[in-house]
C-alpha cells in the first residue's frame, strides 16, 4: 500500500513537473513572438460543409483577438492584472468572436491592450510593450497594440481590437498595416469590456486588403450590393499642411491614384477646419468656455477635446467604483486622465450631444452615398519606447485632431499604409459616411494597388522637387502662411509667405499676403513695398490696392492713399472698406 502511495506522488509530481514545464515553454512561446500575445488558446471553426455547399468564407484564416473580448471561461485582463484577479470569466463569448469562428477562421490568441484600453501609445509595464516590427525602438500604438504586432509581423492572417479614440487605427498607422473602424453602432458591442459607450467601435486589422473586407462582411452583415466607384474624393488640404510628411508622400500619392483610376473631374479639395467651423455651430458655444487654458481654438482642436471628454467621462461612469477600490498602478499619460479631479455639468453633456449631432450630419452631408474624405491617420512618427513625447499637449492635439473626425461623427474610416518616409511608417486615412461602410471597403479595394504604386513611385524619386514642382511648394508654403496668419502669428506667416516668393518670384498673391502681415506688425514701408510688387505683377489686385492705401494711410501720404481705396473701388464698387477708408480720409481735409 505504502509503495502504490509513494508510486502515485511520483506520477503526480511528473505530472505537475509535465505541466510546469509546459507553462514555462508557452510563457517563453509568447515572450518571443514580440511580446504581442497575453495568452495562446484555440477556438476553433465548425467542420465544413459538404459539397456541393461553398466552404466557410473565413476557412483557413487564423486570428488573434485584444484581450478585452469575452471568451467563455476565459477571464480578459484588460491591459492589468488586477482586473483579471478582481473579475470572474466570461459566462458567454462575444458574438464578434463567435461570427469569425463560425465562419471559418481559428482564434489562436489574446492581445495585449495598453493600460485599461485606455490610451495610444500600446505601453504595458505589467504584461511587457509589444515591439513594432516596423520601428522596433518606437511604441507599437494603441490601444490595441498586441493585435496589430501580430498581423504585422504575420503571426496571425488578422486580429480585432477596439477603437475608442484611435485604438485600431493609431497602431495600424505606426505598425504599417491596414487597419479599419466601422461606423459607430455597426458591429456588435456586446461581450467587450467597454471603454467609452457613446465612441467603442470593434475594429480590425490586417495586412491583405481581400482579408480585411472578408472579415468586414462576416461582421458588417453587410448584403450584397454591386460595387460603385466613388463619385467625389475630398482632399483636406489643411490637414495634410500640418504632419511630417511631405505631400508628395501623403496626399500626392491619392491624388494620383485617383486620377489614374476614375479621373481628375472627380477629386475635391477642401479646408476641413473651415467647413466644420461653420457646419457645427454648438463648437463655438464650446469654445466660449476656456479649454485646457485657451479661450480660442481650431475647430479640429475644440471636437478633439469633446472626444477625450467623453471618453473620460463615460470611461469613469462605467468604471469609478472599480478605480477607487482597487486603485491599479496605471500609465502615468492614464494615470492623469482617471485619477484626477475632474468635474462634470449638465452644460457640457448638453453641449457634446449636439456637436456629435452637428457633425455626424456635416459628414454625412459632406460625403453622401459616395464621397470618401481623405485625411492623415497620424500627425507624426511614432514616439520612442518610454519617451514623454506622447504625453505632451501639443503631441496629443495634433494627434487627436485627427482622430476625433470620425470617433465624434460615427463615420467608418480605413487606415491604409504607403510604405515609409524617413524610416518611419507612412499611412493615410480614407472616410466614408455612416453607414457606408461596404462602400468604403469596397473602395479600398479598388485603390489599394494603385496606392502602393504611386507610393513607390515616390519613395524612389532622388528630390522632393523631381515629384513636386516649385509652384505647387510655393502654394503649399502659402497655405502654412495663411494658417499662421489665422493663428494671428504673424512673423511665422511672414517667413511662410517669403518661402513661397523664393520658390515662385511672380505671383501676386504671395506679396499681397505678405504685405496684410507687415501691416499687423505695423512695418508700413515694406507692406507699401510688396504691395506695389502685387500690383505690378497683377493690376487688378483688388487687396493690394486697398493693403498699399492703409499702409500709405498710416505712413501719412494721405492723397496717395485715397488713389488707392479709389482704384479698389473702380475694380469692386461694392467694396465697403474701401469705400468708408476714402470717406474717412475725405472728412479729414474738408
Amino acid at each position: 500500500m505504502a509503495s502504490q502511495s509513494a508510486n502515485l506522488w511520483v506520477l503526480l509530481g511528473l505530472g505537475l513537473a509535465g505541466i510546469f514545464v509546459l507553462t514555462r515553454k508557452l510563457k517563453q512561446a509568447v515572450k518571443e513572438e514580440l511580446g504581442a500575445f497575453i495568452e495562446k488558446l484555440q477556438l476553433l471553426p465548425p467542420p465544413q460543409p459538404a459539397p456541393p455547399k461553398a466552404p466557410h468564407p473565413l476557412t483557413a484564416l487564423t486570428f488573434a483577438l485584444s484581450d478585452l473580448f469575452d471568451i467563455e471561461g476565459h477571464v480578459s485582463t484588460f491591459g492589468h492584472p488586477e482586473w483579471a484577479r478582481t473579475h470572474e470569466p466570461a459566462s458567454s463569448t462575444s458574438p464578434a468572436v463567435s461570427a469569425l469562428v463560425e465562419g471559418g477562421a481559428t482564434c489562436v490568441g489574446t492581445t495585449v491592450v495598453d493600460d485599461l484600453a485606455f490610451g495610444i501609445s500600446g505601453e504595458n509595464k505589467h504584461y511587457g510593450t509589444p515591439t513594432n516590427p516596423a520601428v522596433p525602438a518606437r511604441v507599437p500604438g494603441g490601444s490595441s497594440s498586441g493585435a496589430a504586432v501580430a498581423v504585422a509581423a504575420n503571426f496571425v492572417s488578422f486580429s480585432l481590437g477596439i477603437d475608442t479614440i484611435g485604438g485600431v487605427r493609431v497602431p495600424a498607422g505606426f505598425c504599417g498595416i491596414l487597419g479599419f473602424r466601422p461606423s459607430f453602432g455597426a458591429v456588435s458591442n456586446i461581450g467587450i469590456i467597454p471603454i467609452s459607450t457613446s465612441l467603442d467601435t470593434v475594429g480590425w486589422f490586417a495586412k491583405d486588403p481581400n482579408i480585411l473586407c472578408r472579415v468586414g462582411h462576416i461582421l458588417l452583415k453587410a448584403p450584397f450590393v454591386m460595387q460603385r466607384n466613388p463619385r467625389q474624393i475630398i482632399i483636406a488640404d489643411d490637414c495634410f499642411q500640418h504632419i511630417n510628411v511631405p505631400v508628395d508622400r501623403s496626399s500626392q500619392v491619392v491624388i494620383k491614384a485617383t486620377e489614374k483610376l476614375f479621373g481628375r473631374q472627380v477629386l475635391k479639395h477642401i479646408n476641413l477646419e473651415d467647413y466644420i467651423s461653420s457646419e457645427v455651430p454648438s463648437l463655438k458655444e464650446y469654445s466660449s468656455q476656456k479649454t485646457n487654458g485657451e479661450l480660442k481654438a481650431s475647430s479640429l482642436k475644440l471636437l478633439a477635446n469633446i472626444m477625450k471628454f467623453l471618453q473620460r467621462h463615460e470611461f469613469r461612469l462605467m468604471h469609478d467604483e472599480w478605480l477607487n477600490i482597487v486603485k491599479p498602478d496605471l500609465h502615468p499619460a492614464i494615470s492623469a486622465q482617471l485619477y484626477e479631479k475632474f468635474e462634470v455639468s449638465d452644460v457640457e453633456i448638453e453641449n457634446s450631444k449636439s456637436v456629435r449631432s452637428e457633425i455626424h450630419a456635416a459628414v454625412n452631408l459632406l460625403l453622401k452615398d459616395e464621397g470618401i474624405l481623405v485625411i492623415p491617420t497620424v500627425a507624426d512618427p511614432p514616439p520612442k519606447l518610454g519617451g514623454k513625447e506622447i504625453l505632451s499637449e501639443d503631441y496629443q492635439s495634433r494627434t487627436f485632431s485627427l482622430l476625433s473626425i470620425a470617433s465624434v461623427s460615427g463615420c467608418c474610416q480605413v487606415t491604409i499604409p504607403l510604405g515609409f518616409y524617413d524610416k518611419y511608417p507612412v499611412s493615410v486615412s480614407l472616410i466614408a459616411r455612416h453607414g457606408g461602410d461596404r462602400f468604403l471597403l469596397d473602395t479600398l479595394k479598388s485603390m489599394y494597388s494603385t496606392l502602393q504604386e504611386q507610393a513607390d513611385i515616390a519613395a524612389k524619386s532622388k528630390s522632393l522637387r523631381n515629384v513636386v514642382s516649385k509652384e505647387q511648394t510655393a502654394e503649399i508654403a502659402k497655405e502654412k502662411g495663411n494658417q499662421a496668419y489665422k493663428d494671428k502669428q504673424w512673423q511665422k506667416a511672414i517667413g511662410f509667405y517669403t518661402e513661397a516668393i523664393k520658390l515662385s518670384g511672380d505671383n501676386a498673391t504671395y506679396y499681397s499676403n505678405r504685405a496684410q502681415a507687415y501691416l499687423e506688425l505695423g512695418s508700413y514701408l515694406q507692406a507699401e513695398a510688396d504691395c506695389t510688387k502685387a500690383i505690378n505683377l497683377d493690376k487688378k489686385n483688388v487687396k493690394a490696392y486697398f493693403r498699399r492705401g492703409t499702409a500709405r494711410e498710416m505712413l501719412g501720404y494721405y492723397k496717395d492713399a485715397i488713389d488707392d481705396f479709389n482704384y479698389a473701388l473702380v475694380l469692386e464698387p461694392t467694396n465697403k472698406r474701401a469705400a468708408s477708408a476714402v470717406e474717412r480720409l475725405r472728412k479729414l481735409f474738408q
